[in-house]
C-alpha cells in the first residue's frame, strides 16, 4: 500500500495544512492568506505586488488624480484674505475705509518703504483690499479660477504658482510703479488667469474664453483710475511662465520619466520665484541708493 503524500501547508503559515493555492503564483495558501480575484484567488503577496505594479493616475501636471479633490488651499486663501480684511476693518472702525487701519498701513506695497527694509509688504500687500467690493470681486475670481487650477496642478504646485504670481506682481510694481501704494490679490489672480490659459492649451482645449477675459480685465485696469496695471501684468507674466514650466517644459526638454518631469516643473517654478525675488531686491537697492 503506497503511503499518502504529505498535505500541503500555507506558505505563510507552515503549521496550517491546506488544499488551496494562489492561481497566480501557484503557492499553497490558507483561506486567511487568499483574496478573491477576477479569475480564481490570489495570495496576499501577489495582491500587494499587483497593486505596486499599477501606476497611479495623475493629471497632466503630475498631481495625483482623484474623483474631485476638494480645493482646500483655495478655500484657505479666501479665508485668509477675509480674515485680514476683517482685521483692517476692525482697526479702522470702518468697512468702507479699512485702508485707514494700522495693518493696512504696515502691509501696503509702497516701494520706498520696502527699500527701507519693510519686506513684509511684498507678500502682505497681496492679502489687503480697498473696501468690500474690491475684496468680493477678487475672492469670486479666486474661487472660480483657484478650484480648477488646484485640481489640475495639485495643492503644492498651485501654491507655488500662486506665490510666483504674487511675487511677480510685486516685482513689477517695485520697478514700474514706485510712487504707488498697491494692495490686493489681483496680481496673484491674474497669474491664475495665465495658468488657466496654459492648462487649457495643455489639455488641447480652446483658450479663447480665457483670453477674452484677460483682455477685458486688462482694459478695465487701464480705464479705471487707482488700479495697478503693472501689478496685474507682472502677476500675469509670472503665473503664465510658472504654469508653462510645469506643463510644457518637460515636453520641450523631452523628459520621459515621470519623476524627471516633476523635477523639471519644480525647477521652472522655483526659477520664476527666484527671478521675481531678485528683481524686488534689485529695485529696492536702486531706490535706496
Amino acid at each position: 500500500m503506497n503511503p499518502q503524500p504529505p498535505a500541503s501547508t500555507c506558505f505563510r503559515h507552515p503549521d496550517r495544512p491546506t488544499g488551496l493555492a494562489c492561481t497566480r503564483c501557484g503557492r499553497s495558501a490558507c483561506p486567511e492568506c487568499l483574496r478573491p480575484a477576477s479569475v480564481g484567488q490570489h495570495c496576499v503577496e501577489c495582491v500587494r505586488q499587483g497593486q505596486a505594479d499599477v501606476r497611479p493616475v495623475r493629471t497632466v501636471a503630475g498631481a495625483p488624480a482623484s474623483q474631485r479633490p476638494a480645493p482646500y488651499l483655495t478655500y484657505a486663501l479666501i479665508a485668509l484674505n477675509v480674515v485680514v480684511f476683517a482685521i483692517t476693518a476692525s482697526q479702522a472702525h470702518s468697512v468702507a475705509a479699512n485702508q485707514r487701519s494700522t495693518l493696512f498701513y504696515d502691509w501696503v506695497l509702497a516701494p520706498p518703504a520696502v527699500a527701507d527694509g519693510q519686506w513684509v509688504r511684498v507678500l502682505g500687500s497681496g492679502f489687503l483690499h480697498y473696501g468690500p467690493v474690491h475684496l468680493l470681486v477678487n475672492m469670486f475670481a479666486l474661487y472660480i479660477l483657484g478650484r480648477d487650477c488646484e485640481m489640475v496642478l495639485g495643492r503644492l504646485r498651485f501654491a507655488a504658482v500662486y506665490l510666483a504670481s504674487l511675487l511677480g506682481g510685486s516685482a513689477a510694481v517695485m520697478w514700474l510703479a514706485q510712487d504707488s501704494a498697491t494692495a490686493g490679490a489681483s496680481g496673484a489672480i491674474y497669474g491664475l488667469f495665465g495658468a488657466m490659459t496654459v492648462i487649457l492649451l495643455r489639455l488641447r482645449q480652446s483658450p479663447t474664453q480665457m483670453l477674452v477675459l484677460i483682455v477685458i480685465n486688462l482694459i478695465i485696469s487701464v480705464s479705471l483710475p487707482g488700479i495697478s496695471l503693472w501689478g496685474h501684468l507682472g502677476g500675469l507674466a509670472a503665473g503664465t511662465l510658472a504654469a508653462a514650466g510645469i506643463l510644457f517644459l518637460p515636453q520641450w526638454l523631452t523628459t520621459k520619466s515621470p519623476q524627471g518631469a516633476r523635477t523639471t516643473g519644480w525647477v521652472a517654478v522655483g526659477g520664476v520665484i527666484v527671478v521675481s525675488v531678485l528683481l524686488i531686491v534689485a529695485a529696492a537697492a536702486s531706490l535706496s541708493a
